[in-house]
């Protein structure tokens, strides 16, 4: 439903017809949802059409009433709108970052099997050999990654092979330029400071979303404390 349309059916609902049948003319309804009298007559139509509300015509306005799918979609946004605002941790959060070429070390990484191993198991994906880095370059970008790791993340365990230990690894679920799913890395050892953020996916994210140097890209960072 258009968010227009879902105002129009709010609107009746705070003139109660959800739990009985009003009187309302479409002149009296656009004054009340800011339109002209033909959108208000628009709304009602594809409002019944939808079957979201009953609706006779009379000499004087319309006898409207809100069906139960009406009050459904209503409640729909209102307990998604209660979550949201109650919610101990928000569902998202949104970073932005450029393009920029790394040293070229994160394919080693990835493919080590001790990472690679709980990656695939942690996150549900099997990582592309590589990370895609951004450079986060505003105030509001680098204060927000710095929100991002105040929650708790999926733990990657650190490991030891022969030579060497190699670090544990904070992730976080995030969806790519709002197409690709993938996982934002902050290793704990890194050559790079906190203004940068690696992401993960199973395909090659500068190939799939055509990506150059000094692309900007959005990177939506799942939150949830079940982690």
């Amino acid at each position: 439903m258009k968010p227009t349309i879902w105002f129009t059916l709010y609107k009746l609902a705070e003139m109660a017809a959800c739990s009985r049948v009003i009187k309302v003319s479409t002149e009296y309804l656009a004054e009340k949802i800011g339109c002209s009298q033909q959108t208000a007559s628009r709304h009602l139509i594809a409002l019944e059409r939808d079957r979201l509300i009953e609706r006779t015509a009379s000499v004087d306005g319309c006898l409207i009433k809100i069906t139960k799918s009406g009050v459904a979609e209503l409640k729909k946004v209102y307990y998604g709108l209660r979550s949201a605002i109650d919610a101990e941790y928000p569902p998202s959060i949104i970073l932005e970052g450029e393009v920029f070429s790394g040293f070229g070390e994160g394919a080693y990484y990835i493919t080590l099997d001790g990472y690679r191993k709980q990656f695939i198991e942690k996150l549900g994906f099997d990582p592309y050999p590589g990370t895609l880095n951004l450079k986060l370059t505003t105030d509001y970008d680098l204060a927000t990654r710095s929100v991002v790791e105040t929650y708790p993340p999926i733990e990657i365990n650190g490991f030891k092979d022969e030579l060497r230990h190699f670090g544990p690894v904070k992730c976080y679920l995030a969806l790519i330029n709002n197409k690709i799913k993938g996982a934002v890395i902050f290793a704990l050892r890194s050559h790079y400071n906190t203004s940068v953020i690696e992401v993960i996916a199973p395909v090659f994210l500068r190939r799939h979303l055509k990506l150059k140097d000094r692309n900007k890209v959005k990177i939506e960072v799942f939150i949830s404390k079940s982690q």
